[in-house]
This record gives structure tokens, sequence and C-alpha cells, in this order.
């Protein structure tokens, strides 16, 4: 969006024009742009005000019904933290003590809405233009945080009342391209986490992808998955990590309304756990993604009273099924009873399923170069049944497992 667009949007007529368009409806667009034109609305303006109901509809799904009021761009609404994550970090800075907390890389706002809904002072800053006047709109139902245009390297953290900072550095060119080394992110990561110098509460929103080599070795660096997805990592320093520097896991689960949480976290052994490898007993468990992430899986075995079907994969087994976690508690693995181990061969695979009807599958995969589209095509199963395979490695050598998913 450039600034024509945004001051267009945000006059009377664009406003209102904006938040009177049905939900959005992608078979629809077209029409509706047209009666637009025909009812002598500005080409530019309709044109701006389905782009915005458009990223508004995509945005629910991070944002919930917040997404309504806001305004968006493509980018900033790729970057941009799911709220329900946002208002953790929130919470963290709260409990740490933190009065004003400065977002430096503010983008479209949505971490500095859950740090204002919480009662914190927001200081946002964005370097692009356009960016923080988005920021100041979707801020306006709390106008003591405060949006600035510039560079939020450049602020005089201990003069203007700074007590705890936060920071989503962009990791993709302006052209869409992701940039790995984070000394090339904006602003780069090391700039950012020098500032626990001048001020020790420091948050920081990593990719999921960072890898554990180079991390500081003060930080809570937590991987976080909601509903199976990682969604991202985050470096905390000084009070922001009250249990202590190491790697965790925070695993997030929507139900009844809410979300299930639950932390992982090494024990007083460490991080090195050396877990047992064996046969696949009778269930088997997938860690979550975000404990893969943070080299947890040993302590989800040992926790599962379980072992792993191989040294590599990220599988866990257990002869015995293990308890429902505590209400409001997320389980950090997903659960499976197994049915049947095989080595892998599509001969024998496909002659198994066509015997009991199967048409319908769902592939799971770790440890294989097999993918599930390409298996789909080369078993051309036509039956009524569904099922459920593991395609793994077991003991060095491929395997197809297959399972059911055991209740949540």
């Amino acid at each position: 969006m450039d600034a024509a667009s945004l001051s267009k949007l945000l006059s009377p007529e664009g406003w209102t024009l904006l938040n009177d368009l049905p939900p959005y409806d992608e078979s629809e667009a077209m029409a509706l742009a047209t009666r637009l034109r025909a009812e002598g609305v500005d080409p530019d303006l309709a044109a701006a005000a389905l782009t915005q109901s458009r990223l508004r509809a995509r945005a629910r799904a991070k944002l919930g019904p917040f997404a309504d009021g806001m305004l968006f761009t493509p980018d900033g609404l790729e970057q941009a933290t799911r709220l329900t994550v946002a208002a953790l970090h929130a919470r963290r800075y709260l409990a740490a003590g933190v009065h004003k907390v400065a977002d430096l890389t503010c983008g479209l706002g949505a971490d500095a809405l859950a740090f204002a809904g919480v009662g914190l002072d927001v200081l946002a800053t964005d370097v692009d233009e356009v960016t923080a006047a988005l920021a100041t709109v979707n801020l306006r139902a709390f106008p003591e945080a405060e949006v600035r245009h510039g560079d939020g390297l450049a602020l005089d953290l201990v003069a203007e009342g700074v007590d705890g900072v936060y920071a989503d550095p962009a990791r993709r060119t302006r052209g869409g391209k992701r940039v790995f080394d984070p000394s090339a992110w904006a602003p780069p990561l090391d700039a950012v986490w020098a500032l626990r110098e001048q001020v020790p509460a420091v948050g920081i929103k990593v990719g999921p992808g960072i890898g554990h080599q180079g991390l500081p070795e003060d930080a809570e660096t937590q991987w976080v998955s909601l509903d199976g997805d990682v969604v991202e990592a985050g470096l905390w320093f000084g009070p922001l990590a009250p249990d202590g520097p190491g790697r965790t896991a925070l695993v997030l689960r929507t139900e009844d309304g809410g979300t299930a949480a639950r932390v992982v976290r090494p024990g007083a052994e460490g991080a090195d756990l050396n877990p047992d490898v064996g046969p696949v007993g009778s269930y088997l468990y997938e860690p979550d993604g975000a404990v893969v992430r943070a080299g947890l899986v040993a302590h989800v075995a040992a926790e599962l009273g379980g072992r792993l079907v191989d040294r590599t994969i990220a599988y866990v087994t257990t002869d015995t099924p293990a308890g429902p976690p505590p209400s409001g508690t997320a389980a950090p693995a997903t659960g499976y009873r197994v049915l049947d181990v095989m080595p892998f061969n599509l001969k024998r695979l496909k002659a198994y399923l066509r015997e009991r009807g199967v048409g319908r599958l769902t592939v799971k995969k770790r440890g294989t170069a097999v993918t599930p589209e390409q298996l789909r095509a080369q078993l051309s199963l036509t039956g009524d049944a569904e099922a459920t395979l593991v395609l793994t490695r077991v003991a060095g050598r491929q395997h197809v497992l297959v399972v059911e998913p055991l209740p949540r």
C-alpha cells in the first residue's frame, strides 16, 4: 500500500466504504468491484478497499475479530504475530515487572496491541513510513500507545523511560526472498540483543528455523507451536526468562474455545539425555514440532516412558498408552495405536491396503525420501476404508507403520 491509497482509505468516504463492504468472498470480488465502479466510487479507492477486505479475511486466522478493524499489507500480515502468541509475549513483560515496552520493529502493530492491551506503556517504531502509519491506525484504541516513524535502534531507551525491549527483525528482502544470515536481518540480530546492556529485559522474535549453534548462552530460546504448526522462536533475556537460560518448547492447542498450553524444558539432568532405542511397541508418539526444534525429544521420551524407533528419528514408541494431560495442558506429542509394522515394500503395501478396502490415506513421514503424493499415486487405491500410515526408519531400515490416532 502506498501513501496515496492509505490517505484515501482514511478519508471519511474511504473508511465508511471499507467497513460497509460485505464479508470478503473471492468468487464475488470481481462483481463487487464492477458494482462499485458503476456507483461512481473512485477506482483507486475501490481497489484499496477491496484489497483491505481480502487481507482482513486472511488476518482473522491470526488476529480473530480484531482484524476487522485493522489495516494491513501482505508482507506485514505475513510477519504479524498471532494474537494468542502475542498475548503470551505481553504476559512475559508484565510478569517481569516491565512498565514501558519499546517495540523496535512494530510492523502493523500486532504485538504492540497485545502490550497495550495488558496495560503496558508502548513506544512503537518502524522504519517504513506507511507501515508506521498503519500501526498508528491499528493502535487507535490505545491513545497512550505512541507510534513513531524511525529506526528503533536510534532510540535513547533510558531517556524514554523504557524498561523492556521487543523486536521482530525482518527476515525477508523487499522482494520476498528469505534471509538466512541473522547479521543481514533488519535490524541485525546481534545489534538487537546487544541492547540488553542498556535494558536487561529484551525479547526478540526469530524464525523457527534458527539453529542451535551461536545462540546466546544467557537467553531462553523458546520454540512455539500452535495447533501443530511451529510458528516462531523467541529469544528472552534477563527478567523475561525467569527460569533461566536454555532451550524450551511451548506447545499451544486450541480446544473448547480456549488455549491449552504446555512448556517443555530440560530437567535437572540437562539437555543431553540419551534415550533408549528399541522395537516398535503398541503405541507411537509424534513429538510436537516445537519439541523437535528445541531438541527436547529425549525429554518427551523419558516423560512417556518410551524409546526411540531409530536414533536419528523423532518418533517415540511405548508398550502402554500415556495418560491424558491435565485439563488446560497441551500434550507434548500426538499418540497413535500401532496396528501393524512392515518393512517398506510397495507391492506388499499395495496388496495389504487393497485387502482391507482402503482408499483414503493419511500419510505421515520422517526420515524417508518418499513423498505422500508420490505414494498415493503409486498405490492407486479405490476402497472406502481409511488408514493412517507412518513412513519412517526403524533401526536404520525403511518401514511402514499402520496406525490409528488416539483420542486427544
